[in-house]
């Protein structure tokens, strides 16, 4: 296999910046790691919150035990600051999630064509 293959991969399904890390690109891969572990360290919390807040009035028997309505629940858009600082670290981990895909293409092209221009 390619190492361009490879690094697109990792960072399809591992992380971003897994591919660069691969290629021994370690500032591209810290940055894009880096980025979206930040990233996921805004949206966790907020996923759990939701979970709990469900799980509770579950608990209370506000709402029944029922698939469709916690996924109803749980789909629901939050509301006010919270909603937009989620939807903002949501998009930097699709942009940097794409951003070290495409990176990592690139980078494992020119690394196999002997160019050093990542």
């Amino acid at each position: 296999m390619k190492k361009s293959t490879k690094a697109v991969l990792l960072s399809a399904l591992l992380f971003p910046g897994a591919g660069h890390l691969f290629l021994k690109k370690y500032f591209f891969g810290a940055v894009l790691t880096g980025t979206a572990l930040i990233a996921l360290y805004i949206l966790i919390p907020g996923l759990i919150d939701r979970a709990r807040q469900i799980s509770e009035k579950i608990l209370n028997g506000e709402i029944r035990l029922d698939l469709t309505v916690i996924t109803e629940l749980a789909s629901q858009q939050p509301i006010g600051g919270e909603a937009q600082s989620l939807e903002m670290a949501m998009s930097v981990l699709v942009i940097a999630w794409l951003a070290g895909i495409i990176g990592s293409y690139l980078a494992g092209r020119s690394f196999e064509s002997g160019a050093k221009t990542l």
